[in-house]
């Protein structure tokens, strides 16, 4: 697998629902190995999502729902990314770019892409 350099430090989403929104990234982001972690501070109407200790990500009410979010989570195979694609589908997404190769943004690059319950563009890749 390629090293990968971490460009942010964390992201919190502004949604609409917060239990639909924990339910739909509970099961979208599984297949990658997240899982919910629990709200970043005491309190907060928010949850965090990543491998145990790593909440980088998190959605929240205590943000309004904006445009044009796009967050994209690493894959380690092919076959997460289109375990992803299928879960958030399951989940109640909506398709935004099947699992395929897109040598238009990288060579190697896989990736897939769903709208989140709120619109926001979700996607898994993996650069192989």
């Amino acid at each position: 697998m390629p090293v990968r350099r971490v460009v942010i430090d964390h992201m919190s989403v502004g949604v609409s629902d917060l239990p639909r929104s924990i339910e739909f990234y509970t099961r979208a982001l599984e297949p990658l190995g997240f899982v919910p972690l629990g709200p970043w501070q005491e309190g907060a109407r928010s949850m965090a999502f990543g491998p145990e200790d790593l909440d980088d990500f998190a959605v929240s009410v205590d943000y309004p729902v904006g445009a044009g979010v796009h967050v994209c989570f690493a894959a380690d195979t092919q076959e997460q990314v289109d375990a992803f694609h299928a879960a958030a589908l399951a989940a109640g997404g909506v398709d935004n770019g099947a699992p395929g190769p897109r040598p238009e943004y990288s060579k190697g690059y896989y990736g897939a892409f769903v709208l989140d319950p709120d619109g926001h563009n979700v996607e898994a890749v993996h650069h192989g």
